[in-house]
């Protein structure tokens, strides 16, 4: 973790008591929940954003949705040979 910021959050006793047995039985170490924490929020903000670029194509055809990321490799390669 670069900068760490604290955070005050609530959860319900269940939800504590589950995490922590998780952890425990994994051998948990000081610092282990905030890990646990940054690792499961992280991965939900990837799902989510996924999420949403499926809703965002989902009217569009396979064809059509492989022509719009070809382009954006070639955009993207493009100005990688510009900044290189």
């Amino acid at each position: 973790m670069s900068e760490a910021v604290r955070w005050t959050i609530k959860v319900s006793k269940e939800t504590d008591l589950s995490l922590r047995s998780f952890l425990g039985a994994q051998g948990m170490k000081k610092g282990d929940l905030s890990r646990f924490v940054e690792e499961a929020v992280r991965w939900r903000v990837l799902d989510q954003t996924v999420q949403g670029i499926k809703d965002r194509n989902r009217d569009l055809s396979p064809e059509e949705l492989e022509a719009a990321i070809d382009e954006a490799v070639r955009e993207v390669r493009a100005d990688l040979r510009v900044h290189a």
